[in-house]
């Protein structure tokens, strides 16, 4: 049964990732990039290319959503997987359901800084990246051989959050970015004890281990491994073809220094209603 790891995009999922790899998959909480790998990205390409249709539609790979997890689940073991998806339907096909998933973390943050790290990760306007957020029909989308096989239903940053936050069709944990800047060990004992919940576990929380994760994936270490090694999920910059820095800003990325004025305005505007459920006015 998969875990999911669900989140709109720079919203510190790959953050979350790297603390459950280190955790999980090492011997002592040291991380690696290498280990990301145990945590794969869904929907992504690899699922749908062994498809022959012609995956024309942007959305099309959606008919084959369900499906997969069902093929991911048939040996029952629990998984960790990504996902910026929204929980929607399209086209009449779910993005998972209480079969497939056995529960999700969900991660949100700011928006207001998600506008600045938008603009810095793709490298356009501010302007440009609040109207991504708002944008009711946004999607991520991978065209590999004239083939639309990677498609992410992102939708618009309101929706996407209510989407998960509100989800019943099993447990979810929403927690904010914030919280694991400001207490991370608590958060991520949080984390922790909720996978122990869900997957019925006996086992106790390690917490010299979890404080190893903690420490080997501090934005500083993870910035320095990216210079060293680069990362694999950065993106190509459109304008000279080489990858933008993935752990870029960090703590510097605050809203109150970075983002126009008059965005800040509209972003409140916009986003009323969940600056004030999450306390961040």
């Amino acid at each position: 049964m998969i875990i999911w790891l669900a989140s709109y995009p720079k919203s510190g999922n790959t953050w979350l990732r790297s603390l459950l790899a280190s955790y999980y998959f090492s011997d002592d909480g040291t991380f690696d990039f290498d280990l990301l790998k145990k945590i794969d990205a869904y929907p992504s390409v690899a699922y749908f290319k062994k498809y022959k249709d012609n995956f024309s539609d942007p959305a099309s790979t959606s008919r084959y959503w369900i499906s997969e997890q069902e093929n991911i689940n048939k040996d029952n073991k629990v998984r960790f997987f990504k996902t910026h998806n929204a929980m929607v339907k399209i086209n009449g096909n779910s993005f998972t359901n209480e079969n497939n998933a056995l529960a999700a973390i969900h991660i949100v943050r700011d928006p207001r800084n998600v506008i600045t790290s938008i603009a810095n990760h793709f490298l356009i306007s501010q302007e440009e990246a609040f109207d991504f957020l708002i944008t009711e029909n946004k999607g991520l989308i991978q065209k590999v051989n004239n083939r639309y096989l990677g498609f992410n239903a992102l939708c618009s940053w309101k929706f996407h959050e209510k989407s998960w936050s509100e989800c019943n069709k099993f447990p979810v944990l929403t927690i904010k970015y914030e919280d694991f800047q400001k207490e991370v060990l608590k958060t991520f004992e949080k984390v922790i004890n909720f996978i122990s919940n869900v997957t019925k576990s006996k086992n106790l929380i390690n917490l010299d281990k979890a404080k190893k994760s903690i420490e080997s994936c501090n934005f500083e270490k993870l910035s320095k491994l990216e210079n060293e090694k680069g990362f694999d999920e950065a993106v190509m910059s459109q304008a000279n073809n080489k990858k933008i820095k993935f752990f870029n800003l960090g703590i510097k990325n605050n809203f109150q220094n970075l983002l126009k004025k008059e965005l800040i305005y509209k972003a409140n505007v916009s986003f009323r209603n969940q600056l004030k459920k999450y306390k961040y006015e």
